[in-house]
């Protein structure tokens, strides 16, 4: 006897063919479907109508998983390895997949996102219906299986008063930060893979005005920004010829003419850098999350990266427009209990003293909390 998953499957995709053929609606051609199994192999199992309905209008086994608000994350490495994370733990699910169902999976995934991945194209970055963030990599670069990341939107933790209510910052800090961005300033939001740069930079998000206009820019959608006055943008790969693509840094130059209050780079890699910096510099306030291992490492970073954009850029130009733009650095981990946590706040003085940007620390954490600093 089948197993119900591969079962599920294979009446879906009888169905999606009736549907396919216009003969039919979903409902008809799902009872038509069930009847034929149920002549064939007698009584159906109520289990196997419930699986059915998840293949056509979820994503099938794993569907569960991205129903559960306490799964933050899913990874596929393999048939039979399947991993979930909650609360910054990973676990093993009982799960098997195989490479055909795998496949049908990713296919079904980016079939409203018009991205690809083939032998040509063997990485694919995409935003499903419900915000999470898809990531896919097939053989040969990987050894044998399709790679699959999911990582889940954190719906619960819309603003500041929410990471507070979180335990991710402390409420004083929270206060002290809402009032940078009412003020207008430009926040850079640190930290590791995982250590929720997003959903802070978001949380930081919701307390600009709404009188304000925000255009964002990423490489996939990521920020889930509730308001009005909203334009978001993502980057766009290369066609079967290689044409039409659209970088980040095409995204920020067009983005300075849309006319916006504040401008937000979801995270800055590469030589997107000097655009932003550019933008930053010309009076607009703004935002974005960068990839460092400490606040003041990610003042290095942001200035070291702008020199990939050519041999015409140097340190000249970068240091007294980083020390001048940059208002605050927020440094966010995840420590060994899965937690998020803001770890340190700190501020540029606009000075720059030995080829390294002058700041001072504002908030760190200190007994178990995030504390303000003393004369700072």
């Amino acid at each position: 006897m089948r197993p119900h998953s591969t079962l599920a499957t294979e009446i879906a995709q009888r169905i999606r063919a009736r549907l396919a053929l216009g003969t039919s609606d979903i409902h008809a051609a799902t009872r038509q479907e069930m009847n034929l199994e149920a002549t064939a192999g007698g009584e159906i199992d109520p289990s196997l109508e419930v699986r059915v309905a998840i293949e056509l209008h979820g994503f099938g086994v794993i569907q569960p998983f991205l129903d559960d608000p306490s799964i933050e994350e899913l990874w596929i490495n393999g048939p039979d390895s399947v991993f979930v994370a909650t609360a910054g733990v990973s676990r093993k699910v009982d799960v098997v997949l195989s490479g055909v169902e795998t496949r049908r999976l990713v296919e079904r995934m980016l079939r409203h996102t018009g991205r690809r991945v083939d032998m040509s194209q063997p990485f694919v970055d995409a935003s499903l219906p419900d915000g999470s963030r898809l990531h896919v990599v097939i053989p040969d670069i990987t050894k044998k299986h399709w790679s699959i990341n999911i990582r889940k939107f954190s719906a619960g933790l819309r603003d500041l008063a929410d990471l507070v209510d979180a335990e991710a910052l402390s409420l004083q800090a929270a206060h002290f930060l809402r009032g940078l961005v009412k003020e207008g300033k430009s926040i850079l939001v640190s930290g590791a893979t995982q250590a929720g740069k997003t959903t802070f930079l978001a949380a930081l998000l919701a307390a600009v005005p709404d009188s304000e206009r925000v255009i964002s820019v990423e490489e996939t959608f990521e920020l889930q920004l509730p308001r009005s006055d909203h334009v978001g943008m993502q980057c766009r790969g290369p066609n079967l010829e290689g044409n039409g693509e659209v970088s980040l840094r095409r995204l920020v130059k067009e983005a300075l003419r849309m006319r916006p209050d504040r401008i937000v780079v979801g995270e800055v890699r590469e030589a997107e850098a000097l655009d932003l910096l550019i933008a930053l510099n010309s009076g607009l306030p703004g935002m974005c999350s960068l990839h460092a291992k400490s606040a003041r490492h990610a003042l290095v970073k942001i200035s070291t990266l702008p020199l990939l954009a050519g041999r015409n850029i140097d340190h000249s130009f970068i240091l007294p427009t980083v020390a001048g733009t940059i208002d605050a650095v927020v440094h966010v981990e995840r420590g060994s209990d899965g937690i998020r946590r803001v770890r340190e706040i700190i501020h540029p003085t606009g000075g720059v003293k030995g080829g390294l940007i002058e700041a001072v620390t504002s908030f760190d954490w200190r007994g178990g909390v995030l504390a303000r600093v003393e004369g700072s």
